[in-house]
């Protein structure tokens, strides 16, 4: 007895044990989902966070400056170790931010004139009234660990004669195919002179080939000049008023007339060419700079102004930031700011380390570093703003951005041109996600509600263990196989047989219900002959001759109702067509999402206890009676939650997207225009994205957004669940 009841202890030692072992082991399970959830969220946020940070400026220690002539050209190199000065006698000086030390050098020419051009070119007037056009250059130099300036002149013969005009305004400006200088002489005419690179003219053994093209100023006089990069377009401003020259094949070509005062009845005091040459900032003397560029208007490009910025105090410099759309300006009450056109808002306001008025200012090529002389006085100020573009309105809002007719919501982060600006609105690619997201749901939940319906209550048992284990595999069904067969199988065979698949859409549920019909009306010596629970077998057929049917003559519909071509009738009546459409994703995802919603849904009407049926029945009521008032009732939360469940499954499915859509980010609910998700986006340019840029941390809040949604969708899923179960336990 007493080793008996040893073995009995032993036994419920050990049960104990591996009680508590599998009560630890479960628990550690639960929780380590639990952590890897919150470090998924926080890992997320944390990448996203820098772009929503504010961008700072720190400021060196001042180093003495000992110049006694006007500046007309101020740079400083992208290490912030070296700044360069050319007065207007010619001097070049060049001075270490870090030691202070200066070196001085003469230009080996006479200069009549000397200016800055397109922020970091100096352009030259010799006494003969020749031009030329400097690129002066930092070159880093690793073992002084600075950089030092280069600055060569052209040789004579690459001199551009004015032939004895007398110069007012000039401006220069290269690129790849040339060089090109445009000025307004003393007999209010304006020149443009134009030499093309060696690689770039028609006879490669002359590449001296020089084009000068004229015009008369509509102005009474010119007060500045402005020429673009490409050398297309020529702004001349007189006062208030504004002219736009393009250039044409013979001759100049005077576009348009405009006056500046228009938005505001200010004083115009300057202009200046945002990066790319596409806007103009134009200041004011009520302390506004409004952007102006072109929007086509009847056909015809006109200079329009779009958007203005207010400051605090006069400004006294502004600098256009270089491959990027902001600009930075230096105000009389000593401070510097940045603001960013497309994003509208103030970047930064650093106040500056002296308070004496700023005469020569200079932005580093990298927008790193900012330059300001004050007081004879040179300081260094560090700038860390690594996302300006990057704001609310600019993410969810419509932006106005360079050469769109109207302010738009745009997706678009990459091109060829370095001086691209990308565009980051969230909205196209969101209303895609849900667009795809719905046209699978309208397709997958009734087939798969009703189906669990069936397949729970009125199935045979038999029958019921092939169907749903069958459906079930359905899920484990790879998403790229479906995704693939949609694009290059299903697609082409939508577009062919169009009519037929829209007519099997509106007229396959009538048919199912005229065949139930027809079987009802149907003697009972016939119907009582197929075992019950086989009844979707005759519907098999039905089904399958509709289909035959309405493919055969498919292309007989399109003849008679679409005039023989389908997609160009919609195109005639203003609805656009795509091979790979929403219509397309919605068939494919739907049938990756019914498995989901039918697994769940379907156990949960089945689980609906078999005596709250019976009851049910035994009261009197039908068989449809009790589905509907009480096992429908009862099951009803399983069944919200397996919808749930589907809903989160499209919004995040990715493949099938990627190869189904045409992946372009549009806002339109045509249901024959693909789109571009969320998921699609993330896995097309992650691995393209520069790591730490705007763009890669936008797709890390893409990747936010939809875990936060997935997340509030649950969660929501979960509490009406528990709200609808509590409500209905009482049944």
């Amino acid at each position: 007895m007493a080793t008996a009841n040893f073995s009995l202890q032993t036994k419920d030692r050990k049960r104990l044990v591996k009680d508590r072992l599998v009560r630890w082991i479960v628990s550690f399970g639960g929780l380590s989902v639990l952590a890897s959830l919150i470090f998924i969220f926080v890992y997320l946020a944390y990448v996203t966070f820098p772009l929503f940070s504010d961008a700072k400026v720190s400021w060196s220690q001042g180093v003495e400056l000992s110049i006694d002539k006007p500046i007309v050209y101020s740079a400083i190199d992208d290490h912030g170790t070296r700044a360069a000065f050319v007065t207007t006698d010619g001097v070049v000086v060049e001075q270490s931010l870090v030691s202070g030390q200066q070196t001085t050098r003469q230009l080996p020419i006479s200069t009549s004139m000397l200016k800055t051009v397109n922020n970091d070119q100096l352009l030259i007037v010799d006494s003969d009234q020749r031009l030329a056009l400097v690129q002066p250059k930092f070159k880093w130099q690793s073992e002084k660990g600075q950089s030092d300036l280069e600055l060569e002149l052209p040789g004579r013969a690459d001199w551009m004669p004015t032939h004895g005009s007398v110069i007012s305004l000039v401006t220069a400006t290269s690129n790849a195919r040339g060089t090109a200088f445009a000025m307004v002489d003393s007999r209010g005419l304006v020149h443009l002179i134009w030499q093309p690179t060696s690689s770039d003219a028609q006879d490669s053994s002359d590449s001296k080939v020089v084009q000068t093209l004229s015009t008369l100023a509509p102005l009474d006089s010119a007060d500045e000049i402005l020429l673009t990069p490409d050398a297309q377009t020529v702004y001349v401003r007189s006062g208030n008023e504004l002219a736009v020259i393009n250039r044409g094949a013979e001759h100049l070509v005077v576009r348009e007339l405009v006056d500046l005062t228009a938005v505001n009845n200010a004083k115009v005091t300057g202009l200046k060419l945002l990066s790319g040459a596409h806007s103009l900032l134009v200041e004011y003397d009520n302390q506004q700079v409004w952007q102006w560029f072109d929007v086509v208007k009847q056909d015809a490009r006109h200079l329009t102004a779009i958007r203005s910025f207010n400051f605090d105090a006069p400004l006294t410099a502004l600098l256009p930031e270089n491959l990027t759309k902001g600009f930075i300006t230096v105000l009389a009450d000593g401070s510097l700011q940045s603001n960013y056109t497309t994003s509208e808002r103030v970047v930064f306001t650093s106040s500056l380390p002296s308070k004496s008025l700023v005469s020569v200012s200079a932005l580093s090529y990298n927008n790193q570093y900012a330059l300001v002389l004050s007081g004879g006085t040179t300081y260094l100020g560090h700038i860390d703003n690594p996302h300006p573009e990057i704001s609310l309105s600019a993410l969810f809002g419509k932006v106005w951005y360079e050469s769109y007719p109207e302010p738009e919501f745009v997706w678009q982060t990459t091109a060829a041109s370095d001086e691209f600006e990308g565009k980051y609105s969230l909205v196209p690619i969101a209303f895609g996600t849900i667009k795809a997201a719905m046209f699978a749901m309208l397709f997958a939940v009734p087939i798969a509600v009703l189906g669990a319906i069936y397949t729970a209550y009125f199935m045979s048992s038999s029958m019921r263990k092939v169907v749903k284990p069958t459906i079930e595999l359905m899920e484990a069904l790879p998403t790229v196989i479906i995704g693939f067969l949609a694009g290059l199988w299903f697609a082409p065979i939508v577009e062919t047989h169009l009519p037929a698949v829209l007519l099997l859409l509106l007229t396959l549920p009538t048919i199912c219900l005229l065949a139930g019909v027809v079987w009802y009306i149907l003697p009972r010596q016939y119907t009582s002959k197929l075992p019950s629970g086989l009844h979707p077998f005759t519907l098999i057929p039905v089904i399958i001759v509709a289909m035959y049917l309405a493919m055969t003559y498919s292309t007989d519909m399109e003849v008679l109702f679409f005039n023989g071509d389908a997609r160009v009738f919609l195109a005639q009546h203003g609805i656009d067509f795509d091979q790979r459409n929403a219509l397309v994703v919605g068939f494919a995802m739907g049938f990756a999402v019914i498995p989901t919603i039918f697994t769940i849904a379907e156990d949960a009407i089945f689980s609906v206890p078999k005596h709250l049926s019976d009851g049910s029945l035994a009261l009197g009521a039908t068989q449809w009676q009790t589905l509907v008032y009480v096992v429908l009732l009862t099951a009803s939360p399983g069944i919200f939650s397996a919808v749930m469940m589907g809903l989160g499954r499209a919004v995040g499915e990715t493949m099938i997207v990627l190869m189904a859509t045409g992946n372009t980010p549009i806002l339109d609910w045509n249901i024959f225009e693909g789109m571009r998700t969320l998921s699609a986006t993330m896995a097309v340019e992650l691995p393209e994205s520069e790591v730490g840029s705007s763009h890669y941390r936008l797709l890390f809040l893409i990747a936010l957004i939809l875990f936060s949604f997935t997340f509030v969708v649950n969660s929501l899923a979960e509490w009406v669940r528990q709200r609808l179960r509590e409500k209905y336990s009482a049944l």
